[in-house]
């Protein structure tokens, strides 16, 4: 099938791209629509997707934080953790997958996940911080740990004892394992060198802390990674936090979509090669302006490993001409926009909601 018209960010020019799905003979032509690589979200939690942004006000440290919400909002978590898991992470991954990520890192313990309609890494070598890890110094230093990276929340706060978190597990990383510090508010420049690469999380940093990580700074001691984080502390909505890093003015446009392509495929080893996003271009913008100012609903069609993984109703008439297969997608609705997935989405919101009739999801069947 040939997908004609978009726009391409990459190449600069309109182009036409070649996918193995449907009739072969078969053309879509798109109308004011730009392309652009699937994006890859370095930093998630799909198990808590569920939840509200829960914080009574900022906090020092992510351990105040932790503390002050089991305390105050007790019942809330209740309600969210008593829906199994299975079905928490199965949304967290359609929330990446209607915002036009194809790829995710998840942070925790291994889940067991089937069927994804994108790619999902999940790390082996895990640690949730410093202060809040039981044995990481063992677990660091592990003679049977994995060949790859330890990925570990670092510096999320901006009191003292954050700050000299970050000096503690340098020195005990005593065999030089690679390391993927996430938030890294509280990190220096010199500390940075110590690290593989930085996730930011601006939208979750601010939320909780009232300030995020000296990116200007610590670009240029490590590479630098985008992530969500989970909707406990941020907006569901990627593209809210990309306006926010835009406008902290600390990267340049290009340093902010190579966050979400280039960096992490030199650093998790992804290859997105065969993913594309297509979304409406906003006209009179330029390149970079259109592309920051998508919101889920813009998107038309999302392909992951080559084959449609989403697309827009107004594609329906031309992929039902073109005998490409329709009875695996589902329709929701996303800010008014009718959007097919790949996937039973609205049966997994209806189990979702058998537990948690009160979830409040950004989509409507």
């Amino acid at each position: 099938m040939l997908l004609k018209n978009a726009y391409s960010l990459i190449e600069d020019k309109v182009t036409h791209i070649t996918i193995n799905s449907g009739n072969n003979d078969a053309s879509i032509t798109f109308t004011d629509a730009f392309s652009f690589p699937g994006l890859v979200n370095s930093h998630d939690h799909f198990d808590f997707n569920l939840f509200p942004k829960l914080g009574n006000r900022i906090y020092n440290n992510y351990v105040e934080w932790g503390d002050d919400i089991h305390k105050q909002n007790k019942e809330i978590i209740n309600k969210v953790l008593n829906v199994p898991v299975e079905l928490r992470a199965q949304w967290g991954i359609y929330k990446n997958l209607l915002n036009g990520i194809t790829t995710v890192v998840n942070h925790g313990p291994q889940l067991q996940i089937n069927n994804s309609p994108i790619t999902i890494r999940q790390c082996k070598n895990v640690l949730h911080s410093v202060q809040l890890e039981k044995n990481w110094r063992l677990k660091l230093n592990s003679p049977v740990a994995a060949n790859e990276p330890f990925v570990v929340h670092i510096g999320e706060g901006t009191d003292e004892p954050t700050r000299k978190e970050v000096d503690t597990l340098i020195k005990w990383n005593l065999f030089r394992r690679d390391m993927i510090g996430i938030h890294g508010i509280a990190m220096e420049e010199e500390q940075a060198k110590h690290f593989k690469a930085l996730i930011w999380c601006p939208d979750s940093n601010y939320f909780l802390i009232g300030k995020t990580a000296s990116i200007d700074k610590l670009k240029e001691s490590t590479t630098i990674l985008f992530g969500t984080d989970s909707t406990v502390s941020t907006n569901w909505n990627i593209w809210e936090h990309l306006r926010l890093a835009r406008e902290q003015k600390m990267v340049s446009d290009n340093e902010l979509f190579d966050m979400l392509t280039t960096n992490p495929d030199k650093i998790w080893g992804t290859n997105n090669s065969q993913d594309v996003v297509i979304a409406k271009r906003k006209q009179g913008l330029s390149n970079m302006d259109a592309l920051f100012a998508l919101n889920p609903e813009d998107i038309l069609m999302v392909i992951h490993g080559g084959g449609i993984k989403l697309f827009d109703e107004a594609l329906y008439g031309q992929l039902a001409n073109a005998s490409f297969d329709l009875k695996n997608f589902s329709k929701v609705y996303v800010n008014n926009n009718c959007k097919y997935v790949i996937g039973d989405l609205p049966g997994l919101i209806q189990d979702i909601k058998k537990y948690y009739p009160e979830a409040d999801l950004p989509v409507r069947v």
